[in-house]
């Protein structure tokens, strides 16, 4: 054989957009796990080390304080950031699957995507409303 009628060598294929949308979507629920268990963690040691006791009752949210409190190094601020991050991670997800299908031209599960912020959406509000 030639060179010329040696077959050509297999070149990897890219992934198909469905495999990738759920890899990097895989991706975003792990980073915010991992976030949110270290930011957490942290604010634990903190309280602990600050004379904290599990029994003691925990801080009220206040989410205008949070940025001041981690830079303060206050447990609260850590413990707060945390369980905001915890909440935020499968949005997040919904969020980038709804940008995910909107590019993929898959306007069934964009809808779907959709209605589950939109319900998450007036879950939030309707609790910010009644306090």
């Amino acid at each position: 054989m030639t060179a010329s009628q040696q077959p050509a060598p297999m070149q990897p294929t890219a992934a198909p957009p469905a495999r990738t949308l759920e890899a990097v979507l895989a991706r975003v629920l792990q980073a915010g796990t991992y976030l949110s268990m270290a930011l957490i963690a942290i604010g634990t040691v903190l309280f602990l080390a600050a004379g904290g006791s599990p029994l003691d009752a925990g801080p009220s949210l206040d989410v205008g304080r949070i940025a001041s409190d981690v830079l303060a190094l206050r447990p609260a601020g850590f413990l707060w950031l945390g369980v905001l991050a915890v909440l935020a991670t499968p949005m997040l997800r919904v969020l980038g699957a709804l940008v995910g299908f909107a590019r993929g031209g898959e306007w069934r599960m964009v809808g779907v995507a959709a209605a589950i912020v939109i319900v998450v959406a007036i879950g939030i509000a309707a609790g910010l409303l009644t306090g």
